[in-house]
């Protein structure tokens, strides 16, 4: 059985995420600037040391530190102490580093037929109809055998089916134009918020976010998200589709003693932020059922509310740090909060929410039954590793010894769609001219053949009227010869 991981300690009780209760989710929440980043760091360590891969977003920068060991600061130092830590030492987690531009890490990409019409009409913002043209060419592209790798494939599918409608129309239904219109402005749109990046192969392997070093401890995976987090849309539905993935193509394996890996989701308000109802529907079902996977996932976010209450209801190990309470709705969240906790009746929880300080939190995790621990106030542990930021020549180390390096470098660009699209339109185009060619000399040798015809005529014309007039000669001397005997 895998040790269970300390994250918190009161004046007089260690607090434990067991991990065989670890694929049962969890939340993170809290204000700005309460703790939240150093918290996750603490339970991603804790999680590589028990040898389970994690895999967690970096908005702002601050937790590529965990790839560093960390140093004697004056507030880890008494963090330390305060909490009875005379051994507390320094260590660095195996680390790699991801980055969907490729710049601060491993370039991270998925395919367009992988993303597919539903999550790409969210990316796009497209309203019901439009969503109905994407779902409609994903399929004409299946049943054509088209791939679609990048969004150079996907903007040669939507121009063909565009170009040849009418003869979809009966079969895959109704293709509005404007609907394609509409797709391929979002599509630049995407382009030049660096989408395209985003999209293309080698396409992300699974079970590289599932690795273990040669100490058997897990490979944190590090993505780095502050210019991805310029367009939010993007952000969360990258991270859900690597959501949907893992569900999808993980066997089922019920409960362990401890997860496959585990998924931190920060800003987790952006995955449900004007979700359509279908999607709302699938991420419901993919947090509900992912467990059984042996994936545990742990959503971030500076609110609670902020997560639809049909998922809230499926995080057991909870770790709330404080929140504001300056306007009524302020004091609902603050409510609503404290009423999701098991109570503790030494403990106002509604107060306590609005007192921590920066490292405390109220925390209850599962029990090895499954039942969630009274709510305990308790502070959180300082990270063995390096809080904070790493220098560019840091990263670039973590990089170049990563196992990975140099697999991801270098696109691939295969026949796909707009191979197989742009061979087939020049096959038309050199059919269409040779067509042309053959119509042309056609009516070139039509056009000598009506040329010959005149010619013919004029002459045999000619021939009759010099054959007459050679005749009307003949006779008049034939004539002329007669009567002039006759004269004489």
């Amino acid at each position: 059985m895998a040790d269970p991981i300390l994250v918190a300690k009161t004046e007089s009780e260690d607090l434990y995420l067991l991990p065989q209760m670890a694929n049962r989710h969890g939340l993170v929440a809290g204000a700005t600037g309460t703790g939240k980043t150093v918290t996750l760091q603490v339970m991603a360590e804790g999680f590589s040391r028990q040898g389970v891969p994690v895999f967690a977003p970096d908005i702002k920068g601050d937790l590529a530190g965990i790839s560093q060991p960390g140093a004697a600061q004056p507030n880890v130092v008494a963090r330390a102490q305060q909490l009875g830590l005379p051994d507390f030492g320094y260590s660095a987690c195996p680390v790699t580093f991801w980055d969907i531009t490729g710049e601060q890490g491993h370039p991270i990409r998925a395919t367009v037929a992988e993303m597919g019409p539903l999550l790409l009409s969210r990316l796009l913002n497209l309203n019901e109809t439009q969503s109905g043209v994407l779902a409609i060419t994903f399929k004409i592209a299946d049943d054509n055998g088209l791939l679609l790798l990048d969004l150079q494939d996907l903007q040669a599918m939507l121009r063909f089916v565009g170009d040849n409608r009418k003869e979809f129309t009966t079969e895959y239904g109704n293709i509005s134009p404007a609907s394609i219109g509409a797709i391929q402005r979002g599509l630049l749109a995407l382009e030049e918020q660096g989408g395209d990046r985003l999209f293309g192969e080698p396409a992300l392997v699974l079970e590289d976010l599932m690795q273990t070093d040669h100490n058997g401890q897990g490979v944190v995976n590090v993505l780095a998200a502050n210019r991805i987090m310029e367009s939010p849309k993007m952000y969360a539905t990258f991270l859900l589709w690597l959501l949907s993935e893992l569900f999808e193509q993980l066997p089922e394996v019920g409960d362990l003693e401890k997860p496959r890996l585990v998924f931190f989701f920060d800003e987790a308000h952006l995955l449900f932020d004007d979700a359509p109802e279908a999607l709302q529907q699938k991420i419901e079902q993919v947090v509900r059922l992912i467990r059984s996977k042996g994936v545990g996932v742990y959503f971030v976010s500076q609110n609670p509310l902020d997560i639809p209450e049909v998922v809230l209801g499926q995080l057991g190990n909870r770790v709330q740090h404080a929140l504001r309470s300056f306007t009524p709705r302020d004091r609902k969240t603050v409510r609503a909060a404290a009423e999701t906790f098991r109570t503790n009746e030494e403990l106002d929880v509604e107060t306590a929410i609005t007192e921590l300080g920066v490292g405390e939190a109220l925390v209850s995790f599962l029990d090895a039954d499954g039942r969630p621990g009274i709510v305990e106030r308790a502070l959180v542990l300082p990270p063995r590793s390096r809080i904070g930021s790493i220098t560019p020549h840091e990263r670039q180390q973590v990089i170049q010894s990563s196992t990975v390096y140099g697999q991801y470098e270098r696109i691939e660009n295969r026949e796909s769609a707009y191979e197989l699209l742009r061979a087939r339109a020049e096959q038309v185009y050199r059919h269409q001219q040779q067509m042309m060619e053959e119509a042309e000399e056609a009516r070139a040798r039509r056009s000598r053949r009506q040329r010959q015809g005149i010619v013919e005529t004029i002459a045999k014309s000619a021939a009759r009227a010099v054959g007459a007039q050679i005749g009307r000669s003949i006779t008049r001397g034939l004539l002329g010869g007669l009567l002039g005997g006759r004269r004489r």
